[in-house]
C-alpha cells in the first residue's frame, strides 16, 4: 500500500523539487508556472486513462484492454487478470450448468422449476412431453394456464404435497402420470412427473390375473364338489349316474390340471433368465409329430395341411418349440368351425425361418389383437371355455418366441380367419 502511494505521488514530488530549484535560481513566478504545467499534464494524463477505461468498460474484451505505463499499467494488469478469472468462472459455471441440464434431461422423470407464483422458470424435455410445454415459449408462464386439469390446479393450490397426484394429461389420453411437488429455496417448487402407465398396466394385469385364476379354478371345483356332495347324499345312484358323475369330475380335474400345468410353464418362462439350452431341432420331423397331434385333436372335423417349404432346422430348445408350435395349432383347431381348413407351414421370409398356422376360423377383431398375448385374455369367454382352452397358450407362445429372439406376428380379420406366425432371426437357422 505504501509502495502504491509512493509511486502515485512520485511525479508530484519530483515536480515540486524541480519547481523549488527554479524558484531558487530564478523567481517564484517561473516555479509556479512550471508546477502548474506539470499538474495540468498529470491531470490530462489521468483523464485520458480514465476515458480509455470507461470506453473499455462499455464493451469489455480481453483482447482490447487499454495499454498504459506506471500505476495505470499496474491497474490495467490487475483488471485484466480479474476479468480473465471472471470469464473463466463464467465458462466453468456454464459448463457445469450444461452438465446439470444434460443430466436432468437424461432423467426418467419430467422436472420443472416453478417460482413463488407458479410460473415456469425451467423444464426438461420429458416435462415438455408430459404437460405439452415448450421450453422456449412457455418460460415464465403460469403453469395453471397451460395444464388446465382441475385436479392438478386443485392439487397445486391446496399445497398439500405429502401424497403424489395421479392424473391423465389432457393431450395424452394413453398416459398416466404420478406428480410430486417439492418446496425448496425461496418459495420455489420442484415439479416432478413420472410415467406410471406401464406400472398401472402391470398392476391391472396382476389384479386380472388373480381374478381370472380364481374364476377359472372356481368353476371346475364347483362342479367336482357338487358331484361329490351328491354322491355322499344319494344312496340309490345308478351305475350310469355314477359313471356320468365320475366322467364329468375327471373332465373338470383334467381342466384344472391343464390350467396348473400352463401356469407352471408360464411361470418358468417368465422367471427363467438363463440362456436357452441350445440344440439343433429337426423342424420337419417336429412338425410331422405336431401334425399328427393336430389330426387327433381335430378328430376329422377339419382339413389340416402340412407344408414344409424349407428343410432348414432351428437352433433352440426342442420342448419349448414343440409347446409353442402345438399351442398355435391347437388354438386354430379350437377356433375353426367344423369343416374349416388349417394350413401348418414351415418356410423362409427374407432369410428368416418362419413357422405359421393359417386357419379359416372365426377371426379376431383388430382392437383385440394387441392384447391377445395377455394372460387369460379371451375374445369370447364362453366359446373359450367350451373349447377347453386355459387362456394362457398365446402368453406361453410369446415368451418362448422371445427366449429364441423371435417375434410373434398375428394377422386376422373377423369371419375370414387368422394367421399366427413365429418369425425367427437368421442366426437361429441350422442345416
Amino acid at each position: 500500500m505504501l509502495d502504491y502511494w509512493f509511486r502515485a505521488s512520485l511525479p508530484v514530488i519530483s515536480s515540486t523539487l524541480v519547481a523549488l530549484l527554479i524558484w531558487a535560481i530564478f523567481s517564484v513566478i517561473p516555479a509556479l508556472l512550471f508546477m502548474l504545467a506539470v499538474l495540468l499534464f498529470l491531470m490530462a494524463r489521468h483523464a485520458w486513462q480514465l476515458f480509455k477505461l470507461s470506453r473499455w468498460l462499455a464493451r469489455p474484451d480481453l483482447q482490447t484492454i487499454p495499454a498504459a505505463s506506471g500505476i495505470w499499467d499496474e491497474a490495467f494488469s490487475l483488471l485484466y487478470k480479474m476479468v480473465k478469472r471472471h470469464q473463466q468462472t463464467k465458462l466453468d459455471l456454464a459448463a457445469e450448468l450444461q452438465h446439470i441440464e444434460l443430466a436432468t434431461s437424461a432423467m426418467p422423470d419430467g422436472v420443472a422449476i416453478l417460482n413463488a407464483v407458479n410460473r415456469i422458470e425451467w423444464c426438461n424435455p420429458l416435462a415438455e412431453h408430459h404437460f405439452g410445454l415448450n421450453a422456449q415459449r412457455d418460460i415464465m408462464q403460469d403453469i395453471t394456464y397451460l395444464v388446465r386439469q382441475p385436479v392438478f390446479i386443485e392439487y397445486l393450490h391446496e399445497a398439500n404435497f405429502s401424497e403424489p397426484l395421479v392424473m391423465t394429461p389432457a393431450r395424452h389420453d394413453d398416459l398416466r402420470l404420478s406428480i410430486k411437488i417439492i418446496n425448496y429455496g425461496d418459495n420455489k417448487k420442484l415439479l416432478i412427473s413420472r410415467d406410471i402407465t406401464q406400472l398401472e398396466r402391470i398392476e391391472t394385469m396382476r389384479r386380472d390375473f388373480v381374478a381370472n385364476v380364481s374364476h377359472e379354478l372356481r368353476t371346475p371345483l364347483t362342479v367336482v364338489n357338487g358331484f361329490v356332495e351328491n354322491l355322499q347324499d344319494m344312496d340309490d345312484l345308478s351305475h350310469a349316474q355314477i359313471s356320468r358323475a365320475l366322467f364329468l369330475m375327471a373332465e373338470q380335474t383334467r381342466r384344472m390340471d391343464n390350467l396348473v400345468a400352463d401356469l407352471l410353464t408360464l411361470s418358468r418362462l417368465e422367471n427363467d433368465h438363463t440362456p436357452v439350452r441350445e440344440e439343433v431341432v429337426d423342424i420337419p420331423a417336429l412338425l410331422r409329430t405336431i401334425y399328427q397331434d393336430g389330426l387327433s385333436l381335430s378328430a376329422d372335423k377339419h382339413t389340416i395341411h402340412l407344408e414344409i417349404a424349407s428343410e432348414k432346422n432351428l437352433s433352440g430348445n426342442y420342448d419349448d418349440l414343440r409347446s409353442a408350435f402345438g399351442n398355435l395349432l391347437s388354438n386354430a383347431i379350437r377356433y375353426t368351425p367344423a369343416g374349416g381348413e388349417i394350413l401348418v407351414r414351415w418356410g423362409e421370409r427374407d432369410g428368416q425361418p418362419v413357422f405359421s398356422v393359417q386357419d379359416s376360423g372365426i377371426g379376431i377383431a383388430q382392437h383385440h389383437i394387441p392384447r391377445l398375448t395377455e394372460r387369460f385374455y379371451r375374445v369370447d369367454r364362453s366359446r373359450s371355455r367350451e373349447t377347453g382352452g386355459t387362456g394362457l397358450g398365446l402368453a406361453i407362445v410369446k415368451h418362448i418366441a422371445l427366449r429364441h429372439q423371435a417375434k410373434l406376428e398375428i394377422l386376422s380379420s373377423e369371419n375370414k380367419g387368422s394367421t399366427f406366425s413365429i418369425v425367427f432371426p437368421p442366426k437361429r437357422a441350422a442345416n
